[in-house]
């Protein structure tokens, strides 16, 4: 279809030039009057401007009315086409140009190659640069640029490089377009060692891509690009362009970066572009990420005429900190919406568990879209309305969204149907839809919820397929699927490979060897965890203490306690019945009683329980009964509580308070959780239960396990046990 779009194909010679088409065609050898230049002068000058405002019509109608056409003419005209985003118009006017015999300056190339950069004709583009090079035209100053342009838009890492190396001694305008390419391959270390390289002065724009392509990143990749915002202005004295503020204020963002964030507010307000619509919407995620939602509505009341993209970031932001009244109140007093408005405040209303006016928000939207489509499916998913979510689902999933299909997923795996959630990713795997790194997460939880390592070991297949294994979310979802599923040395492969691991990376792998028997290598983490200059959580601190706990680890444990404060953590309950629980696990009872007295929150049934257990475990029976009396006034559910007091009071002989508890526990109808396995073969999930009598192959099972007792009794001493499986 493209072939006759070909601007400088070799098929056919040109058109002869006779003397009496010469002044025509070369205006450099015309001879026509000063006047006649001057009027094709003002008609180029003004097809330009019509291009410039968009009215193609007219600009087609004066062009087609020129009785001359000289190459500026033809540039502009491609140009024009070339920048509204009508490449096959501009590669016709480009194929038009060649039949008329007029021959292409730097500029046309330059436009030509613009408009095969944004379609990704890149076959087109590679024909275009043939005729560059007969033409003598690669090492023009523009023409470089453009040629590096279009091979980096085809994504053709290979091509560049080679342009680059064989243009650069000869034109210092290829540096900046290189910077960007790489940064375009997603290579930003690649990029920044090239601007290292970069001779002085280094422009914005190289900067500005550097800057950009480390934000986009994690962790040390946004420290990194907050610490190259500073280099240029300290080191080139470079002026940051609107994008380079919104750059580095995306970084500040992910690293809650406040108070740099504020030294850059101050510095985009001297250089005039508080008011950039993209720059102010920002700051109000700068300022609402990092819980100063009264600095992000000063930003917001300073605006004369609040942008839609800034309200919903506004609006974006008072949800994730829970303020919905000033978030529904901000929507109230916009003067329009649009699908991203009412997108958010559907997902405000799911939040609250308010259907009907998620419902009312979908039917008052005057265009819908897939966006607004997914997101009602999102909220009746995450309230529970499987069935509802799956017609939705059923409707839209031919558009082949990629967000469609995770939402789905992880509708599956929130509505505990982690099966069914592998089954879809299967279908997804075999339709051309792309994954994307919310794909993963949620179908490695859903491995972790049955323990389907070998499923789980498929989707990392998958995963290794894209460039998605080094993002520290993807990754740490990861680590966790291996751990809970006990392969250790897995996760710690899975670990090496995030890019730049973040707290919750660190967390996983911490908690997870602690759960894993490992304690000593999970406090081992711990330290390197620091050395990395990654500061815990709260959650980072309950596998620690479950680990000192583990290894009995009683001093450590409680130092760990301790200094939660100074990384600015509050102790919650859960820390300190863990802290109870490494007490009381080293006999240190007394202390332990001690510590919950000195609690400054009352201690509630989940830490008295706590020490009831360690009471058992050490056979303390007196502090023991002690302990079971005030959870029976404090009216304890927990079937674990009951069954301590039960056997406190068995082994002190007190049958009639052992008859109390139990009755206790009949009257609050607390069961107990049966007994779970699962066996995974041929990728399918067995799941067993104890004494299941529901399962569909029932009647096999029970014939199988009663052949199985009988085989082993016969090489086996009797066990009262294997009469109890036989059904004796």
């Amino acid at each position: 279809m493209l072939s006759r779009f070909r601007p400088f194909a070799l098929r056919g010679p040109r058109p002869p030039v006779t003397p009496a088409t010469a002044s025509r065609l070369s205006p450099r050898h015309s001879s026509t009057q000063p006047d006649e230049d001057a009027s094709v002068t003002a008609q180029n000058m003004r097809l330009t401007a019509l291009l410039s405002s968009g009215d193609t019509a007219a600009a087609r109608r004066l062009f087609d009315g020129m009785p001359r056409r000289t190459v500026v003419t033809w540039n502009a005209m491609i140009a024009g086409h070339a920048r509204r985003g009508s490449v096959l118009d501009a590669l016709d006017a480009a194929a038009r140009m060649h039949r008329s015999g007029v021959s292409p300056s730097e500029a046309t190339f330059a436009s030509v190659l613009g408009a095969c950069a944004r379609g990704r004709l890149l076959q087109v583009g590679a024909q275009v640069h043939c005729q560059v090079v007969k033409s003598g035209s690669e090492s023009f100053e523009v023409v470089g640029p453009s040629l590096l342009d279009l091979y980096s838009s085809c994504f053709d890492l290979r091509a560049s490089h080679t342009l680059f190396d064989s243009l650069h001694p000869r034109n210092e305008l290829m540096w900046s377009p290189m910077v960007v390419a790489l940064v375009r391959f997603n290579l930003p270390g690649d990029a920044l060692d090239l601007l290292e390289r970069m001779p002085a002065p280094r422009d914005v724009f190289a900067w500005t891509a550097v800057i950009s392509g480390h934000a986009r990143g994690a962790g040390e990749c946004c420290r990194r690009a907050i610490w190259l915002f500073i280099q240029m202005l300290a080191d080139d004295g470079a002026r940051p362009t609107e994008f380079t503020f919104d750059s580095v204020l995306r970084a500040c963002v992910k690293m809650g970066a406040l108070d740099f964030g504020r030294s850059v507010h101050s510095c985009l307000v001297r250089s005039g572009f508080d008011t950039d619509k993209f720059i102010t919407s920002a700051l109000v995620d700068l300022y609402c990420t990092s819980d100063a939602v009264g600095d992000a509505l000063l930003v917001y009341s300073d605006l004369a005429k609040p942008s839609l993209i800034t309200s919903n970031a506004l609006i974006g932001g008072l949800i994730s900190m829970h303020r919905t009244e000033e978030a529904k109140i901000v929507f109230q007093k916009m003067p329009e919406h649009d699908s991203g408005s009412y997108n958010l405040m559907i997902k405000l209303y799911g939040i609250e568990g308010r259907l009907d006016d998620c419902q009312r928000m979908f039917e008052k939207m005057p265009r819908r879209n897939i966006v607004t489509l997914n997101s009602m499916m999102s909220v009746l998913l995450q309230n529970g309305k499987l069935e509802d979510g799956l017609k939705l689902f059923e409707q839209i999933k031919d558009e082949g969204n990629t967000i469609t299909w995770n939402s789905m997923i992880s509708g599956y795996v929130q509505n505990d149907h982690p099966s069914e959630a592998l089954k879809l990713f299967v279908v997804m795997c075999r339709l051309p839809i792309v994954c994307s790194p919310s794909t993963f997460p949620a179908l490695l939880h859903a491995c972790a919820a049955v323990g389907a390592i070998e499923q789980g070991k498929m989707v990392h297949a998958h995963l290794c397929k894209t460039p998605f294994e080094s993002n520290s979310y993807v990754g740490t979802a990861l680590v966790d699927m291996y751990l809970k599923c006990g392969c250790v040395s897995d996760a710690r492969s899975a670990f090496c490979c995030i890019a730049s691991p973040n707290v919750a990376s660190w967390t996983s792998l911490i908690n997870g060897l602690a759960q894993n028997g490992q304690w000593l290598e999970a406090i081992v983490e711990f330290g390197r965890m620091l050395k990395h200059h990654i500061n815990p959580n709260e959650i980072t601190f309950l596998g620690l203490l479950m680990a000192s706990a583990r290894a009995g680890l009683v001093n450590k444990g409680m130092r760990f306690f301790h200094s939660m404060e100074s990384y600015g953590l509050v102790p919650t309950v859960e820390h300190y019945t863990c802290a109870v629980d490494l007490l009381g696990r080293t006999g240190r009872i007394r202390e332990a009683e001690k510590f919950i007295s000195e609690m400054p929150v009352p201690a509630d049934r989940v830490v008295w329980g706590a020490l009831l257990t360690a009471c058992w475990y050490s056979m303390d029976l007196e502090m023991g009964e002690k302990v079971a009396e005030k959870l029976l006034c404090m009216g304890t559910e927990h079937i674990s509580a009951y069954v301590a007091m039960s056997n406190i009071y068995a082994k002190l002989g007190k049958w009639e308070d052992v008859v109390k508890v139990r009755t206790r526990l009949r009257s609050l109808d607390v069961k107990k959780e049966p007994g779970c396995s699962w066996i995974e073969v041929k990728d399918i999930v067995h799941v067993f239960l104890v004494e299941d009598r529901n399962h569909p192959e029932r009647d096999e099972i029970y014939v199988m396990l009663e052949d199985l007792v009988y085989n082993i009794s016969l090489h086996s001493e009797p066990d009262e046990d294997l009469y109890w499986l036989s059904g004796a």
